[in-house]
This record gives C-alpha cells, sequence and structure tokens, in this order.
C-alpha cells in the first residue's frame, strides 16, 4: 500500500478510535519522542516504576518494484523517587530487489541507521524542573555522518501544563564526536536546546510536536518530529509520524536534511 494511503489510514483511525476507547490521561495518550527523550511523566502502570513501550513499521513491495522496509524502536522508562531514567533503542533499514537481464536478482540495502540513548533526570523541588545527563550514539550507514556520538548535561522545566497541553523544553552544554560520509572526524562543544508540544486532540487521539538542535563548532545538528497517535484498545496505538534531521555542514555528495515517513503499531507494557 502507498505511503500515502497509509496516512490517510491513520488520519480515518483517529476519528473511529474515539467511539472505541475511554477518555485517558494526557500522559498515556501522546506519544513519545525518541528526540526529546525526557518527555514529561507518563502514566507508570499500577503496582509497578516501569514503563516500556514498543513499536514497529514495515512494508514490503512486490511487482513492478520490489522491496522492504522496517522501522521500530523500544523505549524504557524507570521512576524513582528522586530520579527518571529512559532507555530507547531504535532502529530502520530499507532493502531494494532488482531483476537482472540474466534472470539473477540483485539485494541492495539502501538505508540502514541504529540510535541508543540512554537518560538520567534528577527531579528538582518545583513540580516539573529536572536537571539530566544525555548520551546518544547513532549509526547512520548512509547519512550525512555516518556515526554521531554525544553527550550533555542540562535542565529542563515545563512551560506550559494544561489539561489537553504540554510544553517542556531542555537546554544544556555538551560535546560530540562524529565520522562524516568522506571519512572526515569531528568533535567539539556544543550548547543543546530542546522542546516539545504535546496536545490530546480527543480522547482517545494525540499529537505532538518535538525539536531539538546541537550547535558545535563546525556543524549544526538538529532533529525534529511531528507525530499523530490513536488508541486501538488499551495496550495497543496506531501512529503516524514524520521526522526530519538535517546537518549544516555534510560532504559534496551528501544532502542536508533527512526525512522519514512512517506508520507503526505501539504496544505499551
Amino acid at each position: 500500500m502507498p505511503m500515502k494511503s497509509l496516512m490517510l489510514c491513520a488520519l480515518a483511525l483517529t476519528g473511529a478510535g474515539a467511539a472505541m476507547a475511554a477518555p485517558d490521561d494526557l500522559d498515556s495518550s501522546v506519544p513519545s519522542s525518541s528526540y526529546f527523550t525526557q518527555a514529561p511523566s507518563m502514566a507508570i502502570p499500577e503496582g509497578s516504576n516501569w514503563y516500556t513501550s514498543a513499536e514497529l513499521g514495515a512494508i514490503t513491495t512486490s511487482g513492478n518494484t520490489e522491496g522492504t522496509s522496517v522501522t521500530g524502536k523500544v523505549d524504557a522508562r524507570h521512576e524513582m523517587a528522586n530520579w527518571s531514567n529512559e532507555y530507547i533503542v531504535s532502529g530502520y533499514f530499507k532493502e531494494d530487489v532488482t531483476h537482472n537481464g540474466d534472470g539473477t536478482t540483485t539485494r541492495t540495502r539502501s538505508a540502514e541507521r541504529y540510535q541508543v540513548s540512554a537518560k538520567a533526570a534528577f527531579k528538582l523541588l518545583e513540580d516539573g524542573n529536572r536537571a539530566f545527563l544525555l548520551g546518544s550514539h547513532v549509526n547512520d550507514k548512509f547519512g550525512a555522518y555516518t556515526r554521531y556520538s554525544s553527550v550533555g548535561v542540562g535542565y529542563g522545566t515545563q512551560l506550559l501544563k494544561r489539561d489537553n497541553e504540554t510544553v517542556d523544553v531542555e537546554v544544556g552544554p555538551g560535546y560530540f564526536h562524529g565520522e562524516n560520509a568522506a571519512g572526515g572526524v569531528e568533535s567539539g562543544m556544543t550548547v543543546r536546546g530542546a522542546a516539545q508540544l504535546r496536545w490530546r486532540v480527543s480522547p482517545s487521539a494525540a499529537f505532538s510536536q518535538s525539536v531539538s538542535v546541537e550547535r558545535g563548532t563546525s556543524n549544526m545538528h538538529s532533529i525534529a518530529e511531528t507525530a499523530l497517535s490513536t488508541k486501538i484498545n488499551g495496550t495497543m496505538q496506531m501512529k503516524a509520524a514524520f521526522s526530519a534531521r538535517n546537518d549544516t555542514n555534510v560532504p559534496d555528495n551528501k544532502k542536508n536534511t533527512d526525512t522519514q515517513t512512517s506508520l507503526t503499531l505501539v504496544y505499551s507494557f
């Protein structure tokens, strides 16, 4: 099914989901974003201080065009009295199949990216404020940067908290080390800023917009994600998302921006 058709299906399910799901708290409805790893607290299952979600999406084509693409993510958060820790693993790959004139087939990997991140946030006295330590690493075989690692510290706060809306921001210094597609190695200090809007559109549908920017001496690295999710039942959601990754300093044969449109099923436990 073409991606545009999948996106339309997700929007249609948003309206249908309101009739299927009971009203729920904003924090447990809004999709988590791996690009703003310490979002406001999500509802922790009763009797447990862990919240974990796993999402998976896949597209397979056949006929004149053959190929497979898969995207997935596991997001685990551990809540304690003074700390909120989060661990995220995500991946994406795309493989194309070409039929040659001699009857053989050739499989070509055209996308392959893996990302891990960990974050420890200390809860400050005022509700919604936190001091955090963040580390992340990305392997992107076909990206402008094939390897990109960063660490940072900072302060985060909740600027807006309403019944159906929240806005969170973070800021702090950091350090990055990266290897670009041309083999060049870059490293240096950075200043990182991030923000996330989360909006409960209906009792069963939620929207989020997140953006993070790391400004270094040689490059500005930014990531943005727009996501819309709808509840299928108490543990399952369908999420449609669009994400963009941008680097200002890239090799001559690479583009500055990579985008990804996805439709995934999210299971929470």
